[in-house]
């Protein structure tokens, strides 16, 4: 089993799938790290040799940030725009939407479950 930034990739799939199951990486850097790693893209993640998994493992080392180090950025970026009292920062804050969805009717993902207001009765149409 290969085993990249501390994530085990599955067996069965693509080399190319397989590698998108690390944080920061998606399906258009996988395919430019196969490139720039010499490996061919029809192999299954099973089929890569150790060589192969090294060569990978040099690559992302060297050219992308990704797993412990992305997430610490990513959450480094928002505790400054909260720090800071940006208009994003506070909807961060207050765990709404931040990038202009309304939140009158949906946001529900966002916002959580609905909470029942004493007294308001549902209109039925």
């Amino acid at each position: 089993m290969a085993r990249i930034s501390g994530v085990d990739l599955p067996r069965e799939k693509k080399v190319e799938v397989g590698l998108t199951y690390i944080f920061g990486i998606g399906r258009f850097t996988a395919a430019d790290l196969m490139q720039k790693a010499n490996i061919d893209p029809t192999l299954r993640v099973r089929d890569l040799s150790d060589a192969d998994v090294t060569r990978l493992r040099q690559v992302i080392e060297r050219d992308y940030k990704v797993e412990g180090a992305l997430r610490t950025e990513v959450a480094m970026n928002i505790k400054r725009l909260m720090d800071i009292g940006s208009y994003r920062g506070t909807r961060h804050r207050r765990n709404l939407p931040v990038r202009g969805q309304r939140t009158h009717t949906n946001a529900r993902t966002k916002k959580g479950p609905r909470r029942a207001i004493a007294g308001k009765k549902k209109v039925t149409k």
